[in-house]
């Protein structure tokens, strides 16, 4: 069995024993999320978070029902707690694979959220910061753009973006070679702007960023010449947008939701928008439809002729005894 980083506790035989006592079937599961499912690191440590507390609720011994109680006095949201009871629900389906009879995937149920709309990218937020990221440096000036037009053109995570290689990127076929969740891969092509800043990013910046004393593959780069973190990539960001005026810093996974609401509203279909930001499935595309569909409402309210007769209607109305 491959070992599983961090999955089990190290430090201690108690913590491990009590671990092993309320899941039983802990160091099989992350096993097989890892190294069967192909998740993430961060994944995996999220599944660990959730899996944890819920050995914490069962040191009291309370009964199931609980344990909502017990998520709402640990300050948790409801989409927290609809995320922990997926994480348990997917445990519990491994245990029964395995023999062992789950009462817990029959009585967790998650609590009902109401679904958010996806805060987009504009194209004025985007050139703000796009002008925001400028340097004097000019290597890093370049790195800079690169990075902000490979989040808004390509639409993708930014671990998938860190993790990328100089060989994923084919400057003759113009796309790039991403690993996404589940280890699946996907090509994604670049627009004539993208290609261009990143093609001379490689061959006229990235040479002089990199580390001398270490061999980096890395596509992108940070300040110290290595492969950037996810902690990089916010902080590049924060910085940019408070240079830019914002009153917070754009999170990265608003250019993912920006390039997808961008294209959407261009004219291409969901399913190719679908292919390009490597959704499992077509539903979790479509939530893109309602945030141009809200767009679209707001234009026919304040540009069509019927919304400035509203006012006049209701002055008739009244006028007439309605």
């Amino acid at each position: 069995m491959a070992h599983v980083p961090n999955a089990t506790p190290q430090s201690s035989d108690n913590t491990n024993d009590q671990i092993q006592a309320g899941l039983p079937l802990w160091i099989d599961f992350f096993d097989d999320l890892q190294n069967v499912r192909g998740r993430s690191q961060n994944t995996v440590m999220a599944y660990r978070r959730d899996l944890e507390l819920y050995i914490k609720f069962k040191e009291g011994r309370q009964r199931l029902i609980e344990f909502y109680e017990f998520m709402k006095k640990e300050g948790l949201s409801p989409r927290s707690q609809a995320r922990i009871i997926s994480s348990l629900r997917t445990y519990f389906k491994f245990c029964e694979t395995k023999g062992m009879k789950s009462d817990e995937l029959r009585e967790l149920r998650p609590p009902k959220i109401k679904a958010s709309l996806p805060k987009v990218l504009t194209q004025e937020e985007f050139e703000k910061l796009f002008k925001a990221a400028e340097v004097h440096d000019p290597a890093k000036h370049l790195r800079n753009q690169a990075t902000l037009l490979f989040l808004y053109g390509s639409g993708c995570r930014v671990t998938e973006m860190i993790n990328l290689n100089l060989n994923d990127f084919s400057p003759t076929e113009k796309w790039v070679k991403v690993l996404g969740k589940g280890q699946k891969e996907r090509l994604i092509p670049m627009t004539e702007a993208l290609y261009t800043v990143l093609e001379r990013y490689i061959s006229t910046a990235r040479s002089s960023i990199l580390s001398n004393s270490d061999d980096n593959n890395s596509l992108f780069l940070n300040d110290r010449g290595h492969r950037p973190s996810r902690i990089d990539i916010w902080r590049w960001l924060a910085a940019w947008s408070a240079k830019a005026g914002f009153k917070e810093p754009v999170h990265p996974h608003r250019f993912r939701h920006g390039c997808a609401t961008a294209l959407l509203e261009g004219g291409a279909d969901l399913r190719s928008i679908q292919m390009l930001l490597g959704h499992s499935s077509i539903q979790t595309t479509q939530i893109y439809t309602s945030v141009t569909t809200n767009a679209l409402a707001k234009e026919v309210e304040d540009h069509h002729p019927l919304s400035k007769m509203e006012s006049n209607i209701g002055k008739k109305d009244k006028e007439i005894g309605i």
